[in-house]
C-alpha cells in the first residue's frame, strides 16, 4: 500500500523503449492533495478490491442548500477531524494591535495548535505577532509590516515554499527568518536564506533565544564578512564590491590567515575561493562548518575552478551557494551576499542597488515567455516546472516525442524548447530532427537535456539540431542563463 504512492521506476531505460512506468496517477495525486492540506487514505482487502478516500479540509462555508446529486461524506474520526481542522483555522494574533516601534515576529506555519504556541513565544520574547498559514498570505504579510524576524515552522516532509517566496522577492529577501525544522532540513533551510535553525523539541528558553539572536541579525548595523583568495587584486575587487558602511570586510590569502581570522572575529558571511596554498578550500570549508562555532554561517563559494560532478557534490554538503567566476559573476555575488547578510536593500550603494536591479531584469526578460518541456519522467518535469516558473516562465509540455510534434502544430508558438534525450519510441534526436524539418521552427532554440554525460553527446545532439546541451541533474541556475542567452538572439 505505500508502494503504489511512490513514483515511478523506469524498468527499461532505453531509447527504444516502448511503455512508460507505472503509478503516477496515485503519486500526482497525493501531491495534490498535501498541497490542499489533505490526504489519501486506502484500505484494501486482497481479491476483493480498494477504497481509496480523499481527506480535505474545509476551505470554504458549505453551500446553502446541500447537492442531492452527491451522496454526503462519511464522518471522520475524532482525531482526524481535529488535525485537518487545525489545518485550516484562523490564529487571534497581534495584527491589529500593532503601534509605531513594535518588534514583530511574523509566524508562519499551516497548523493552528503549533502557530499558537509559537504565538505565545514570540509574546515572551517580546514580539507581537502576526500568524499566516499559507506561504502566499505570509509573502503578502511580510511586504506589508516588515517584521524583525520569520519563524517558518515546518513539520517533517513539508515544503519550505514559504521561505524560498520570502527570499526569492526583493522586498522581503532580506528578513531574516528563523526556521524552526527537524534536524535533517537544517541544510536545506539555511541553504534557502533562513539564518537560524532550531529543531521543534527546543525548549521555550532555548526558543526564546533564538528568536532574539534571529532578529539582531537583521537589525545589526555592521556586518563582518571574510573573504578568502589568494590573489590580491581579487579579494580587492570582492571587499570593493559587498563592503560599505554596514559591512567590514577581512581578507585572508591563505587556510592559516582565515582560521586565524575566524578565531578572532565572529563573520557574518564567508566568501571562499577553492584555489589556496597548501591547505585547499576544500579543506578550510569542511573545518569551519565542523566547528560549532561557525556551522550556521553561510558559505559562498566563488571560484573559476572547473567542478567536477563528484566536487559539486562535496561541496554542497556544507556551502549554500557556488558562484563561478566569470562576467556575470560580480552581480550574483553581490546578490547572495546581500541575502546572506539579510541587508536590505536601501543599504547598499547606488551603484550596488543599480547591480541588483540588473540581475532582476535579467529574471523580467524570462517573465511572460512559453517553454515546451518534453520528458518522459513527470518528476524532472514537475522540478523543471517549479524552477522556471519562478522566474515568471510559462511552461507547456509534452511527455514523449511525437505528442511535442502534435503539440507544436496545435498550440500557439513556444519561445524554447527543453527536449529530454532518453525518450520511448521517438528519442530526443530524431524529435529535434523533426522539429527542424518544420520550416516555421528552423531557429527555435532547443536545449537538449540528458543524464547520458558521455563523450560525444554534446555533437550528436548538436548535429540533430539542437541549440545547445546541458546534463542532469539539472543545474537550474547555469540552464536559466542558457536559456537567457538563448532567448536574447
Amino acid at each position: 500500500l505505500r508502494l503504489i504512492f511512490e513514483a515511478f521506476q523506469q524498468a527499461d531505460g532505453t531509447t527504444s523503449r516502448r511503455y512508460g512506468g507505472t503509478g503516477l496517477g496515485l503519486s500526482i495525486s497525493r501531491e495534490i492533495a498535501r498541497l490542499l492540506g489533505g490526504e489519501i487514505r486506502v484500505a484494501a482487502t486482497e481479491g476483493v478490491g480498494a477504497e481509496f478516500s480523499l481527506l480535505l479540509p474545509p476551505t470554504a462555508p458549505p453551500p446553502p442548500e446541500p447537492l442531492p446529486e452527491l451522496d454526503p461524506l462519511p464522518a471522520l474520526p475524532p482525531a482526524d477531524a481535529t488535525e485537518l481542522a487545525e489545518t485550516a483555522a484562523p490564529v487571534a494574533d497581534d495584527r491589529e494591535a500593532l503601534v509605531q516601534d513594535d518588534r514583530v515576529a511574523l509566524i508562519v506555519t499551516a497548523h493552528a495548535g503549533r502557530a499558537t504556541e509559537l504565538l505565545g513565544a514570540a509574546r515572551q520574547a517580546g514580539f507581537k505577532g502576526i500568524v499566516a498559514v499559507r506561504p502566499a498570505t505570509a509573502l503578502a504579510l511580510a511586504q506589508d509590516h516588515r517584521p524583525d524576524l520569520v519563524l517558518v515552522g515546518l513539520e517533517a516532509g513539508e515544503s519550505a515554499e514559504a521561505l524560498v517566496r520570502l527570499k526569492h522577492d526583493p522586498r522581503t529577501r532580506h528578513l531574516p527568518v528563523l526556521a524552526i525544522t527537524p534536524a535533517e532540513q537544517r541544510h536545506d533551510a539555511l541553504a534557502q536564506g533562513a539564518a537560524q535553525h532550531l529543531e521543534p523539541d527546543a525548549s521555550a528558553e532555548d526558543l526564546a533565544t533564538a528568536m532574539r539572536a534571529t532578529a539582531e541579525v537583521g537589525g545589526r548595523r555592521l556586518r563582518h564578512v571574510l573573504v578568502v583568495d589568494d590573489d590580491d587584486s581579487e579579494r580587492t575587487s570582492v571587499a570593493a564590491l559587498v563592503g560599505g558602511e554596514d559591512v567590514e570586510v577581512v581578507g585572508a590569502a591563505s587556510a592559516e590567515e582565515a582560521l586565524a581570522a575566524l578565531d578572532e572575529t565572529r563573520f557574518d558571511c564567508i566568501v571562499l575561493d577553492l584555489k589556496l596554498p597548501r591547505a585547499s578550500g576544500f579543506t578550510l570549508l569542511e573545518r569551519v562548518k565542523t566547528d560549532e562555532r561557525h556551522r550556521t554561517v553561510p558559505v559562498i563559494i566563488h571560484t573559476g575552478k572547473a567542478l567536477t560532478r563528484r566536487e559539486e557534490t562535496r561541496l554542497k554538503r556544507y556551502a549554500e551557494t557556488i558562484v563561478v567566476k566569470d562576467a556575470a559573476s560580480p552581480e550574483r555575488l553581490l546578490d547572495e551576499t546581500t541575502l546572506a547578510l539579510h541587508r536590505p536593500p536601501e543599504s547598499l550603494p547606488p551603484e550596488g542597488r543599480r547591480m541588483l536591479e540588473h540581475l532582476r531584469d535579467a529574471d523580467a526578460a524570462l517573465a511572460g515567455r512559453k517553454v515546451l518541456i518534453v520528458d518522459d519522467d513527470v518528476r524532472n518535469v514537475f522540478a523543471l516546472t517549479s524552477a522556471l516558473e519562478s522566474h515568471g516562465v510559462e511552461v507547456v509540455y509534452a511527455e514523449n516525442g511525437r505528442e511535442a510534434l502534435t503539440r507544436l502544430r496545435s498550440t500557439e508558438a513556444v519561445d524554447l524548447i527543453l527536449m529530454d534525450i532518453m525518450m520511448p519510441e521517438l528519442d530526443g534526436y530524431q524529435t529535434t530532427a523533426a522539429i527542424r524539418a518544420m520550416p516555421e521552427y528552423e531557429q527555435l532554440p532547443i536545449i537538449a537535456l540528458t543524464a547520458k554525460a558521455m563523450k560525444g553527446d554534446r555533437e550528436k545532439a548538436i548535429t540533430a539540431g539542437a541549440s545547445d546541451y546541458i546534463t542532469k541533474p539539472v543545474d537550474v541556475d547555469q540552464l536559466v542563463s542558457l536559456m537567457r542567452v538563448w532567448l536574447y538572439r
